[in-house]
């Protein structure tokens, strides 16, 4: 680590960050957004293991200082606290071995992902200038600030990536910050008019999650663009033995939201103060997946495969024990180990999960149930559907579900594997449960990844869920599908 960079900053910022989320709508405005396009990136970002734009940050404040209930001096005090706290972070993380490597490829990166945003505006531009109806022209003005908006973040994020790279060269020997940039090794900004800055107060400017580009019409939620946001968290692989820096591998999307880190993560602990309530589906509309197909399977009628056991004097004398030991720690302010209880608490077993919602609930505890559930997300696929049955069965089910989504957000490549393993087990019913939220809270493309580990087991379970969830899911499933290279 460089002499004279904090080694604690990126936890210190993180805090910060969570402090700013707690305040916030977390389905409305620009935090709405990220959370959408993003959940993984904003959750590495909680848990420091990852700094995010300052563009994001700002954009958060832009939310807290449209939210109301503060003065705005209030405001400009927490937006200089958080752009100290910031920078601290990325010169923390940038002193990390192989951070120079990472800082111009994630150039290159946002070079070519400004210059794609810019063609993109100019072909919007065109086609806007020979709409033909008002609908056609709504929805492309709703698409063109968006891409107004990528353009804008992606501008912005080059200029702070080359900030970071000259002070890096200026710490490491005083060199020059940008000799590649400026010899040309790193793909040229777009020509003028098509590629130039756009200020900021010409990107969309979300209220309750509708952004408004400046002198225009709100955006229509539905207009949003769908593709992925950037996401680049990459760390170096090891060096090579010949002792040549190593070079990351690139995590490629688009240019909404981009957490990134170099090299090792800072070690730290910060627990996930704010877990996004994203909406849960309609009453009545939960449906439990059918089909006979997962390994000769028969169907399942019934929500669980095995009835869930009522609690014990045992379970409840255990909750109400640690929900009263868990009030005591946060009255003390002593919240590391509030949160290492809670992490215990949610390896429990499922039945007691009921319990703990209805006890911390009745001790105002009620953002420690929500990061409870968070804790339980890293759960075993099996152990997480258990908590969900047992939740479901208590009448809770917007956190049956809530537990779920949140489960199934772990890499691709673990899905088809816990489905696998369910039906290793003969729990088939959890099995299609978990492919169940797995195509309703994943991307089409992801969905369709999940199916490698076995395509012939696999592929069938998720076309069916997908339809149980809409005509539309399950047609872009199947085209993801082929896409992919699976017969469908």
């Amino acid at each position: 680590m460089t002499v004279g960079v904090n080694p604690v900053a990126p936890r210190e910022f993180a805090r910060c960050l969570a402090g700013l989320l707690a305040r916030l709508d977390q389905r409305g405005g620009w935090c709405g957004v990220f959370w959408r396009r993003d959940p993984d990136g904003m959750r590495a970002c909680l848990e420091g293991r990852q700094v995010p734009p300052w563009d994001v940050v700002e954009a958060l404040l832009q939310d807290l200082a449209a939210q109301g209930g503060g003065d705005a001096g209030a405001v400009a005090a927490e937006a200089a606290r958080a752009r100290a706290l910031h920078a601290a972070a990325l010169a923390a993380h940038d002193a990390l071995p192989g951070a120079r490597e990472l800082l111009g490829d994630r150039l290159e990166d946002m070079l070519r992902e400004r210059h794609h945003a810019a063609e993109r505006r100019a072909a919007l531009r065109r086609q806007l200038a020979s709409a033909t109806t008002r609908e056609q022209a709504d929805a492309l003005r709703a698409e063109l600030a968006w891409a107004d908006d990528d353009h804008a973040r992606a501008t912005a994020r080059c200029a702070e990536l080359r900030a970071r790279i000259t002070e890096w060269e200026r710490r490491a020997h005083g060199g020059h910050g940008l000799r590649e940039a400026e010899a040309g090794h790193w793909p040229p900004a777009p020509a003028p008019g098509d590629g130039g800055p756009v200020p900021a107060d010409g990107r969309p400017a979300p209220a309750g999650g509708n952004p408004t580009p400046a002198g225009g019409r709100p955006v229509p939620v539905e207009a949003r663009p769908t593709t992925p946001p950037v996401g680049q968290g990459a760390l170096p692989a090891p060096a090579p033995a010949s002792g040549a820096p190593a070079r990351a591998k690139r995590r490629r999307g688009g240019a909404r939201f981009a957490g990134e880190a170099a090299g090792e993560p800072v070690p730290v602990a910060v627990p996930p103060a704010v877990v996004p309530d994203l909406p849960a589906p309609a009453a009545g509309t939960v449906r439990i997946p059918r089909g006979a197909r997962f390994a000769g399977a028969a169907e399942s009628a019934t929500p669980q495969e095995a009835p869930v056991r009522p609690p014990t004097e045992d379970d409840r004398r255990e909750v109400a024990g640690s929900v009263a030991a868990l009030a005591r720690l946060r009255g003390e302010g002593r919240g590391g180990e509030a949160h290492a209880l809670l992490a215990q608490a949610a390896r429990w077993p499922a039945v007691r999960f009921p319990l703990l919602a209805e006890e911390l609930g009745r001790a105002g505890l009620g953002a420690d149930w929500t990061t409870l559930l968070w804790e339980a997300a890293s759960l075993p696929a099996g152990r997480l559907v258990d908590a969900a049955d047992a939740l479901r069965a208590a009448g809770r089910e917007a956190d049956a579900e809530q537990i779920l989504r949140q489960g199934v957000a772990r890499p691709v490549a673990e899905l088809g594997q816990a489905a696998l393993g369910l039906a290793a087990q003969g729990r088939h019913r959890a099995a299609r449960a978990w492919l169940d939220a797995c195509v309703r809270v994943r991307s089409p493309q992801d969905a369709a990844g999940s199916a490698a580990p076995d395509p012939g087991r696999l592929i069938p379970l998720l076309l069916e869920a997908a339809r149980g969830v809409s005509g539309e899911c399950h047609r872009d499933l199947a085209h993801a599908l082929r896409v992919a290279g699976f017969t469908v």
